[in-house]
């Protein structure tokens, strides 16, 4: 039996989840947890992690620890992305990180990230053989074009939504200026990337904190119960455009009241919904489809075919079901 557990250090968030690989090849997912760190807070354009944010992280991962650590026969994969990726005092975190808690993080590119990202959508979800996957996240965002179920094209961009509501002054009363300044910044990078324009009207797979906000509000906005399940739900474009409008014309305290939306990321769902928004529009694309998977999951994916480990298919059960 081994406990396999990812850790996932971004911009807005870490998270954990951890997967128990059985004798008898079946996999349970046992653990799942994540903490609001926001490393990338304040980081400003010379990159520099702040002292408070490194706390708040110490702090999750020390809770962490006390998880795993009370386990068998552990296999840790602890990945820092976008927020230490782009941090100049990258090696002085590390080292405290070392220090502190014992974990040795990886640093992944940000091409290694839209690949993760890549497995762990299309390992659990039905996609189809063509589609373009969107991951946005605190401080980077990757875009993935699949062809013939295969990537063809990934690339990995340095905007998120707390580096674009910080940038544009997104986090509470948004004027029109600075949402003309913001919006025209990001669709320029996002229409550099040549190759984007092959998703014209193609299927959008979407995940990433903001993103999977935006199902939680729409699923709200459903009054369905149970509510629908996150993973495979599929929401019309039109009606991201009036979500996206009605955020816009609310204060952070306003947002803070929508049901769906949690408190802290009221500040920064704004700038965070900005490239899918950009992205339906460009590419006249009519629907969203959302996942709960991507990089921890590709993690875990990835880590069965490198140790050549077989499961068995029948023991991927919510929340791993491909359907």
């Amino acid at each position: 039996m081994i406990n396999f557990a990812v850790i996932d250090l971004g911009s807005n968030s870490v998270r954990m989840t951890i997967t128990q690989i059985k004798k008898d090849a079946s996999i349970e997912v046992t653990h799942q947890l994540k903490e609001m760190v926001r490393l990338s807070e304040n980081m400003g354009p010379k990159k520099i992690l702040q002292a408070e944010p490194i706390e708040r992280t110490l702090n999750a991962l020390k809770e962490f620890k006390k998880i795993y650590a009370a386990l068998p026969n552990v296999h840790i994969e602890a990945l820092a992305t976008a927020a230490v990726r782009q941090a100049v005092n990258q090696a002085d975190f590390l080292k405290l990180v070392k220090k502190e808690i014992g974990l040795n993080f990886q640093v992944i590119t940000g091409r290694r990230e839209a690949y993760l990202d890549f497995l762990g959508v299309t390992k659990t979800l039905a996609v189809g053989d063509n589609c373009l996957i969107i991951d946005t996240g605190g401080a980077s965002t990757e875009l993935i074009l699949v062809k013939d179920q295969q990537v063809r094209k990934l690339i990995s961009l340095p905007f998120g939504s707390v580096t674009i509501s910080q940038t544009f002054n997104l986090n509470d009363e948004i004027k029109a200026s600075d949402l003309f300044l913001a919006m025209t910044a990001i669709e320029k990078e996002l229409t550099d990337v040549n190759w984007l324009f092959e998703a014209h009207k193609s299927k959008l797979v979407v995940l990433g904190g903001s993103n999977r906000t935006l199902a939680k509000i729409a699923r709200r906005k459903l009054n369905l119960d149970p509510l629908p399940d996150l993973h495979g739900f599929k929401l019309p474009s039109q009606n991201a455009f009036e979500i996206f409008a009605n955020l816009v014309d609310r204060d952070r305290k306003e947002r803070e009241k929508i049901p769906g939306l949690s408190k802290v990321r009221a500040d920064v769902i704004v700038g965070g919904l900005i490239p899918i928004s950009l992205i339906l529009r460009t590419l006249h694309i009519p629907e969203i489809l959302f996942s709960n998977h991507g990089l921890r999951e590709g993690a875990f994916f990835d880590y069965l075919e490198t140790s050549k480990l077989e499961v068995s298919t029948s023991s991927i059960q919510p929340p791993w079901t491909k359907a």
